[in-house]
């Protein structure tokens, strides 16, 4: 018999915090407070702390727990609140999950074992259904991103667990398979499917065989307002509104990786374009550093862009500033900033130019 308990509504938009770091690289805790301000007058479900776009692979232990304690307490009760706990050792994770619950957090994020590539049955019962067991007031959103872990829990294991734990309260889908979505859909009718590639959301949202129930988003650090509007609107069922937002978001969708072609220099000065890709949170970060919101440059081995990377970057911000200005003028009241300024600022964004 699984556990009965009320079914857990989560849906809407949670923003994946970045974790803001100051010029020595240590953690900057008064950005990270103006930011869940931001966040919270911008009428956010809730915040995401220590997520991938929080760097959590770059954190030390005590950062990792540290953070989300602090947003705990920064958000004020005025949002609710997720703390990423996640790791490729069960005994991490335990530990992640133990400081959430003595922080006040009873909602985790939990990814997907990395790198050391478990099955399926052993994510499920010696990862999720560990912590299940051990924590019994912990609430668990299994994060399936297979690009980056190299492994994914199988739709039907979740169903397993979510059959048996009423505490498994959402699926974070970044898989991109439009066929697994739906079979999560069809193995669990209540279960609450939420998206993790913004530039997908609206067609998940919108899918009568997914029907996800909201987003946790990278864009919403920089555009919480509007997308917290695209998902309220096809959450209403005002799809053309929900369009409209998403056509607008579109270009800030797009940059959430970069992929970017520049020269490498060979012996006698043989020269070979290569591609780059550069992956979240790498681009989110240069906005906002761009824009002089707290963001702070990535921990190695993230760095920064290529000139070409940044120039695609830019040119998605100008895109969305020029056409639709009232994404990002939030950012210009609560941070005192001149958006059109720092765009056209050629040496703003040559310092965030990654120099060979």
């Amino acid at each position: 018999m699984g556990e009965t308990m009320p079914v857990i509504d989560f849906r809407g938009t949670w923003t994946a915090l970045i974790t803001p770091f100051n010029q020595n690289g240590d953690v900057d805790y008064k950005g990270l407070e103006k930011n869940i301000e931001f966040q919270t007058l911008q009428g956010v479900t809730g915040i995401l702390t220590v997520g991938t776009t929080g760097e959590s692979p770059a954190l030390t232990e005590d950062e990792h727990n540290e953070v989300s304690r602090k947003a705990k307490i920064f958000v004020r009760n005025r949002c609710d609140i997720i703390a990423g706990t996640g790791s490729n050792s069960t005994r991490a994770a335990l530990n992640y999950c133990k400081n959430a619950l003595k922080s006040g957090i009873d909602k985790v994020l939990m990814v997907d074992c990395y790198y050391n590539g478990p099955s399926s049955i052993e994510l499920r019962d010696e990862y999720y259904k560990t912590i299940l067991d051990m924590y019994q007031d912990i609430k668990v959103v299994i994060y399936v991103i297979p690009g980056r872990t190299g492994t994914a829990i199988s739709a039907i294991d979740i169903a397993v667990l979510s059959e048996n734990y009423g505490r498994v309260i959402a699926i974070k889908e970044a898989t991109g398979d439009i066929t697994r979505m739906e079979e999560e859909r069809s193995l669990m009718p209540d279960m609450s499917i939420m998206s993790g590639d913004d530039d997908k959301t609206f067609e998940m949202m919108t899918s009568q065989n997914i029907n996800a129930a909201g987003v946790i988003s990278v864009v919403a650090n920089i555009a919480p307002k509007a997308v917290s509007d695209m998902v309220s609107a096809i959450l209403s069922e005002d799809l053309e509104k929900g369009k409209n937002l998403a056509q607008k978001l579109k270009p800030l969708f797009s940059i959430v990786t970069v992929k970017a072609k520049s020269k490498r220099i060979l012996y006698a000065g043989r020269e070979i374009m290569v591609e780059d890709r550069f992956r979240n949170p790498l681009a989110v970060k240069t906005v906002m550093n761009a824009l002089g919101i707290p963001g702070g440059f990535l921990r190695r081995p993230l760095g920064k862009m290529t000139r070409a990377g940044a120039e695609i970057v830019r040119n998605a911000l100008k895109k969305v500033f020029q056409e639709s200005p009232e994404i990002l003028l939030p950012l210009e009241e609560f941070y005192n900033i001149n958006i059109e300024q720092r765009l056209n600022d050629e040496a703003i964004w040559e310092n965030l130019i990654y120099q060979a």
